[in-house]
């Protein structure tokens, strides 16, 4: 069973948008509990999610804020171009890349309780940062 890493939703962040703190042991920790913290928004019972369909998503940048922030980004873009809602299974940060395993299925409202339609990942005190137990990232979500 991989580690998730946990999360927490900020009320005092951002009043109009979605704010969340991960915190993880490693990267991949922190990332998958951002991405879990993102499919939350937008499916309020993640549980309910059948592994339907597969995607496995690559990502590369420059430091680990843009490569988190590109992941969250292809997560919302597979979400408005296929309908998709995705859970990471399994993920690989290392060298500047991501490789991440996801599963998920169609949006539909007829068989899941919908949340809150996620439009982008924003800068806005957004950041992601070593820290004494691991890594720490804090996004906020346009909604």
């Amino acid at each position: 069973m991989m580690n998730r890493g946990h999360y927490e939703y900020l009320d005092d962040v951002a009043t109009a948008d979605v704010a969340f703190r991960a915190t993880g042991a490693t990267l991949e920790d922190v990332f998958v509990a951002c991405a879990d913290a993102t499919l939350e928004v937008m499916l309020p019972d993640p549980d309910t999610l059948e592994n339907r369909v597969k995607r496995r998503i690559t990502i590369s940048a420059e430091n680990e804020e843009m490569l988190l922030f590109n992941f969250l980004g292809e997560i919302i873009f597979l979400k408005d171009a296929e309908q998709l809602l995705l859970r990471v299974q399994s993920m690989e940060v290392s060298g500047g890349r991501i490789q991440a395993e996801c599963a998920g299925d169609k949006i539909d409202a007829e068989k899941y309780v919908l949340g809150v339609d996620v439009k982008a990942v924003t800068m806005y005190k957004y950041h992601v940062r070593r820290t004494p137990a691991g890594w720490q990232a804090q996004v906020v979500l346009d909604i």
